[in-house]
């Protein structure tokens, strides 16, 4: 049995099929489980909208002192670009185990109920600052409607929104028997093994083809074909190849 980390725990809600099975490898990895190009360009043009909000901010702030201005824009910007990160850069938590019957994997994203925590805090305390602040100088006042009110309506639709909750929370479990396998890849764009199936869907009677990123380290991707190849049905073959990692639709 190989492991390449210890395993991270599964939610209540998920559970092996193949438990009593021993295990041919298992490992545990938070992995960008979409197309990090497209992602990418996103956050390249969001970034440049932040960034041309921050210049008019400090056009806005003429009046009011040269360290506060500048120090009250890199604020804003630096924190509209963790919001930024948040949504662009997701990761979800995917855990892996191989048996004798075949590929098994647990795969969840949580909604981070520490970010609400900390986003109440963090507004609270940035209110309290430019409040006192505009008691010096009266411009901070629009700071505090751009800055903490922006942060403060973003809390409540957080927290107020179901849907919004749902969208970042899920819990997903799949098995695939070696002989549904039809390619074994090692991408060479991607920390991904790449499995290409052929199953017949519950309900369905024909086969549907798709494949399956099993993502991993890059030091990990040898090992992991390795102990998959030899339960593959003769003349499957593997290959190395440029692997598409689709946004995911489970």
């Amino acid at each position: 049995m190989l492991n390449f980390d210890k395993a991270l725990d599964l939610p209540p809600q998920l559970q092996w099929k193949y438990a009593n099975e021993p295990e041919l490898m298992t490992w545990s990895i938070r992995a960008r489980n979409y197309n990090t190009f497209v992602a990418n360009l996103m956050f390249s043009f969001m970034a440049t909208v932040i960034l041309g909000a921050t210049l008019i901010m400090y056009s806005v702030y003429e009046g009011m002192s040269q360290s506060w201005r500048i120090s009250s824009c890199i604020f804003f910007f630096s924190l509209m670009l963790l919001v930024l990160l948040s949504v662009t850069h997701q990761r979800m938590n995917f855990v892996y185990r191989f048996t004798q019957s075949g590929v098994e994997y647990c795969k969840w994203k949580d909604f981070p109920k520490w970010a609400l925590t900390f986003l109440k805090w963090f507004t609270g305390i940035t209110a309290v600052i430019f409040i006192f602040l505009a008691t010096l100088d009266s411009t901070f006042l629009i700071g505090a409607l751009i800055g903490p009110g922006g942060m403060g309506l973003m809390y409540l639709s957080m927290a107020n929104s179901k849907s919004f909750q749902e969208m970042h929370t899920e819990y997903h479990h799949h098995t695939f028997k070696w002989e549904e396998l039809t390619q074994l890849a090692i991408a060479t764009n991607r920390e991904v093994v790449d499995l290409k199936y052929s199953i017949t869907l519950k309900g369905n009677d024909y086969k549907t083809n798709w494949s399956l990123n099993v993502f991993c380290e890059r030091k990990q991707k040898e090992a992991v074909a390795n102990v998959i190849r030899p339960y593959l049905s003769p003349g499957v073959p593997f290959i190395k190849a440029k692997v598409n990692v689709p946004m995911s639709t489970d």
